[in-house]
Formats: structure tokens, C-alpha cells, sequence
């Protein structure tokens, strides 16, 4: 009883007396008619923070997905510019093929495409270094013409006088002797570059102009044919493909040749301690390369020889002809597999040998290279003999390709080489480029060239699409230096 009159008490007369408590009580009903007023904004305020953490979540699910892409790129150490060159090449072959009305992603048009890019890939590989190196060749495509007029000469018009016609060295010869002749011309060039001190335009755009005077003037400006029957087999063809068997056994060895290649670039980090690939990133790699390798065979071993080709050979090899006609596979053409060797060549040479590690640091700091004992003069020479060189390889798939020796042989091909090497990954500034990049980028300037002439358009448009792509290129390069820096 007398606790209640005490708690009665404190309630009702304390806050007279106490003068915190009374204010207690006033804070109290403020509050209470705070939350009444703000009732409406508390429950706004509870939205957005639940949009809020709702926003938070889904960024947070992106830069986790994002950072899984990373990661893997890095894991399996792929080369995006690379992998974007890709995307865009896929997206050129896609485009075509709906314009054209399916005619671009055929097994015909994909096996010529393959024949037709081969000489500009090999001079591609070649113009790599050149660019590195912070020099420049505008003398491609008329030495190219040159080698080519050189070799058509020897085989039609020399060799058949000391050897006879069709004689099995014919071929062997005038190679030997186109290379010489290529591999002189850059030489020659490469002195004038290296030790006169001209800088490289200059030379190879007068080499430009020399060589071409030079192939009109060796025969008068009249083309030179028929080529030896051995030595079209390098332009390709029906006779100048290895069919399906021996396809598949390439296949193979290429296959095994990757395998190879990713287990020794694991032992040698294992040797020297440096960082390992996971191994599902090797797995991944070595299926991603037997796959490619694989579609790329069943393409070309889809592409048959023509009806009356075929006729003639069971005919003449005592073949009954069966009542849905004969399948004869081309399998791999023989100029292709001339760029493929020409590409694994040089890439040990730019990745495996001194004169590479030379190349690449002569290009990224040419003042360090020398100081650091390079004689970066030889190197370039060596450059410039070697780009020679490439080109007379591609003047004879050329030549045999068209079965004869023209003036107008290797015009322009300096402009698609230079742009094949740009668009491929290899910097105007020098020190960065890759082989197996510019042979993409060949691939992707004829695959431009092919789409155009499928759709119908213009030879002159065709040449405003190639220049407008090379000015992209070098501007996408620019950006990507600028923001590696």
C-alpha cells in the first residue's frame, strides 16, 4: 500500500519538483509527435535503402562476373586484342554470309580464301619485325613483282634451254634463285637504312618505285607464261592441295605439335621458377587448339574437285564413275601450308632465338639496345634481307597461283601487308607485335576483300574500305597505348 502511494506520488508531483524529469517528459512527447509527422518519410527512407542495397547487390554480382572473365583470361594468358580480332573477324565472316546470301561461309569460298591470303600472311610475318624495329617497308609489293618476273623468266624462258621442259630441278632452281634475288634487294636496302643513316620511307619508297620500273624493264612489259607444272603446284588448285588422308594426317601432327609445345612451355617455367599455368588452363588450351585445327580440316576436306576435274581423273586412273558422281576432297592447299610454316618459323625466330630478343629491344628502346652492346645496324640489315626473302616465297605462290609472271604482279600488296601487321597487334611506335597476330590481320583484310567482291561492290570502294579500316586500326592502337600507359 505504501509502495503504490509512493510510485503515485513520484508520477504525479515530481516533475513539479524536478525539473529533468519535466523536461524528459517534453522531449518525450516531441518525439512521439515526430514519428507520427515522420511516419510517411521513414517509410520512403526503408525503400530506398532497400533499392539501394538491391543496386549494391547486382553491381557487386557484375564485378564478380567480370572479375571471373579476368581471371580466367589471366589464368589461361590469352591475348585480348587477339581475342578481339577474333570477335571481329567472326562478325566480317557472319555479315558477308547474310549479305551474300550464304555464299561466304561455304567450304568453296573458305578454301579460296585460305589460298588467297597465303602471300600476304608471309610477307605479313616479315613486315612484324620491320615494324617493331620502328623502320617501315613500302617495297613489298614490288619486289614481290620483281622476284616473281625474275622466276618467271628463269623457268619459261632460261631453264628450259639448259635443263629442257619440265625437268624435276626446274622448280628448285628458280626458287633458290628468286630467293637470292629477294633476299639481295633487302640486303641492299638494309645497308642503305643501317649504315647511310636514310631512314627507312625514303629507301623503300624509292626501292618502291625502282623494282617496279625494274619488272617492266626485265621483259619489256609483256607477261611471261605458262610457269612449270611442279612449280604451280605452290598456287594451289586441285593438283596443288594434299587431300583428305594426308589432311587428317597433318591434322595430327599438329595436333601433337601443340600438345608438345604447351608441355615443354611447362617445363621450362618449371626449370627456371616461373609462374605456372593452372593445368585446366592447359587442358583448355590444347582442346582450343586441336579444335581449331580439326574445323579447319573438315572445311577444306568438304570441298570437292569440280565435276569435270574429277571425270578426267577417273577416266584417266581407270575409276568407274558411280551414279551420284565422285567425291575428291582438296584437303589443305600447299600454298597454306607454305604460311603456316613460314608463321611457325618465324615465331621461334621472334620468340625462341637472340636475333629476336634483339628485335623486340632495339624497337622498344633503341639507344638502350645499343649502349647495352646489340649492334642494332647488323640487326636491321638482317631485318630488311630476311623481309626479302618473304617476299620472294610470296611471289611464288603468286606466280604459280596465276600461273604466270605480270607487271601488275604484288601492286598494292605493300598497303594490305602493312595493314595485315597494324591490324594484327603491331604498334607504329615500335616494340610490340605478334606473327601469329598479323596472320590474322591477312586474314581479315582478304576476308574484307572477299565479302566485297561476293556482295558486288566496286573495286574503287573496296580500296576506301581498306584505307578507312587501316586509319581504325592505327587510331584503336593509339587508344590502347594511351590508356596501357
Amino acid at each position: 500500500m505504501a509502495r503504490r502511494l509512493l510510485e503515485h506520488f513520484q508520477e504525479k508531483w515530481a516533475p513539479v519538483f524536478r525539473p529533468e524529469m519535466r523536461q524528459n517528459k517534453a522531449s518525450e512527447r516531441f518525439r512521439d509527435s515526430r514519428k507520427s509527422e515522420n511516419a510517411p518519410r521513414c517509410k520512403e527512407h526503408r525503400q530506398f535503402m532497400a533499392d539501394m542495397t538491391q543496386s549494391n547487390s547486382t553491381t557487386s554480382q557484375k564485378t564478380e562476373k567480370a572479375g571471373s572473365i579476368t581471371r580466367f583470361i589471366n589464368a589461361t594468358e590469352l591475348d585480348t586484342r587477339l581475342l578481339g580480332m577474333v570477335g571481329a573477324l567472326l562478325l566480317i565472316w557472319i555479315g558477308f554470309h547474310i549479305l551474300s546470301g550464304g555464299l561466304f561461309l561455304t567450304p568453296r569460298n573458305l578454301w579460296n580464301l585460305s589460298v588467297q591470303t597465303a602471300s600476304v600472311a608471309v610477307m605479313a610475318t616479315g613486315m612484324v619485325l620491320v615494324i617493331v624495329t620502328r623502320n617501315i617497308d613500302l617495297s613489298v609489293g614490288s619486289i614481290l613483282g620483281f622476284s616473281g618476273m625474275i622466276m618467271g623468266v628463269m623457268q619459261a624462258e632460261i631453264l628450259p634451254q639448259i635443263l629442257g621442259f619440265e625437268h624435276w630441278a626446274t622448280w628448285i632452281v628458280t626458287l633458290m634463285v628468286g630467293i637470292l634475288v629477294g633476299g639481295g634487294i633487302g640486303m641492299l636496302q638494309g645497308s642503305i637504312i643501317a649504315f647511310l643513316n636514310v631512314p627507312s620511307f625514303i629507301v623503300t619508297l624509292g626501292g618502291l618505285l625502282v623494282w617496279r620500273g625494274g619488272t617492266w624493264f626485265i621483259t619489256s612489259g609483256r607477261t611471261v607464261a605458262p610457269m612449270d607444272s611442279t612449280f604451280r603446284l605452290m598456287g594451289g588448285g586441285t593438283s596443288g592441295s594434299i587431300g583428305a588422308t594426308w589432311s587428317w594426317i597433318a591434322a595430327v601432327i599438329a595436333c601433337v605439335a601443340i600438345i608438345a609445345a604447351i608441355l615443354n612451355s611447362r617445363h621450362q617455367r618449371r626449370r627456371f621458377g616461373f609462374p605456372l599455368r593452372p593445368v585446366w588452363a592447359e587442358y583448355f588450351l590444347a582442346a582450343l587448339g586441336c579444335l581449331v585445327v580439326i574445323g579447319f580440316v573438315a572445311v577444306v576436306n568438304s570441298y570437292p574437285w569440280p565435276v569435270n576435274i574429277a571425270r578426267n581423273y577417273a577416266d584417266a586412273n581407270g575409276i568407274a564413275w558411280p551414279e551420284g558422281g565422285l567425291f575428291i576432297s582438296h584437303g589443305i592447299a600447299i600454298p597454306v601450308l607454305m604460311a603456316l610454316a613460314v608463321g611457325a618459323v618465324m615465331t621461334f625466330i621472334a620468340t625462341r632465338l637472340r636475333f629476336g630478343r634483339y628485335v623486340f629491344a632495339i624497337g622498344g628502346n633503341p639507344e638502350a639496345a645499343e649502349l647495352a652492346g646489340i649492334k642494332t645496324r647488323w640487326v636491321t640489315v638482317k631485318i630488311f634481307t630476311l623481309m626479302g626473302v618473304l617476299c620472294a616465297i610470296a611471289a611464288a605462290i603468286s606466280t604459280a597461283r596465276l600461273n604466270a609472271a605480270t607487271n601488275a604482279q604484288g601492286e598494292l600488296d605493300e598497303l594490305y601487308t602493312i595493314a595485315a601487321a597494324v591490324i594484327g597487334g603491331t604498334s607504329l611506335a615500335g616494340g610490340v607485335g605478334t606473327i601469329a597476330g598479323a596472320m590474322l590481320g591477312a586474314l581479315v583484310m582478304q576476308s574484307l576483300q572477299s565479302g566485297m567482291v561476293l556482295v558486288g561492290i566496286d573495286t574503287p570502294f573496296q580500296r576506301i574500305v581498306v584505307g578507312v579500316v587501316l586509319v581504325v586500326a592505327v587510331w584503336l592502337d593509339t587508344i590502347y597505348r594511351a590508356r596501357a600507359k
